[in-house]
C-alpha cells in the first residue's frame, strides 16, 4: 500500500485516522441516515481534494481513514466536513422553515492520528469496530 499522490513537484501520502461524535453523543446515526451521511462525507471530502479510504458510522460516532493533501490542514478538512454535513442534515431531516446555518449536530472536537505503516491494522479496526462494541455491550449486561 505504498501508493503516493502527487502535487506539482512533490509526492505525498498523508493519511489520517479520524473519530468524531454527535453533540452530547446522541445515538442518531441510524439506518437511512447512515447510508445518506456516508455519501455526503464522500462528496464533501472530494470538494477539499481529499479521499475517504475507509469509514464506518456507528450509532454514536464516526470512524474514517482519510487521505488529505498537504496543502490543507487536517482541521480545515474535518471542520469543513463536519460543518457542511450538519447544515445538510438540518436541511434534509430537520424543520424546513428555518435557516440552518447555525445548526450544531457534531460535538466540537475530534480525534486524529497519523497513519504510517500500520494502515492495514487501522483499516481492520474500523471495519470490525461495530462487532467489538456489540461484544462489549453483551459483556456489560452480566455486570
Amino acid at each position: 500500500m505504498d501508493e503516493n499522490e502527487s502535487i506539482s513537484h512533490s509526492k505525498w501520502g498523508c493519511k489520517y485516522h479520524v473519530v468524531f461524535i454527535p453533540k452530547c453523543r446522541r445515538r442518531t446515526l441510524y439506518k437511512a441516515l447512515r447510508k445518506h451521511l456516508g455519501e455526503v462525507f464522500l462528496r464533501l471530502a472530494s470538494q477539499r481534494e481529499s479521499r475517504i479510504l475507509e469509514g464506518h458510522l456507528m450509532p454514536d460516532y464516526v470512524h474514517m481513514l482519510i487521505l488529505i493533501p498537504p496543502k490543507y490542514a487536517v482541521s480545515q478538512v474535518i471542520g469543513y466536513i463536519k460543518g457542511k454535513s450538519a447544515i445538510h442534515l438540518a436541511r434534509v431531516y430537520g424543520e424546513k422553515k428555518r435557516n440552518f446555518v447555525g445548526q450544531h449536530f457534531w460535538a466540537r472536537g475530534y480525534f486524529v492520528s497519523t497513519v504510517g505503516r500500520d494502515e492495514t491494522m487501522i483499516r481492520e479496526y474500523i471495519r470490525h469496530q461495530e462487532q467489538e462494541d456489540q461484544r462489549i455491550e453483551q459483556m456489560n449486561l452480566w455486570q
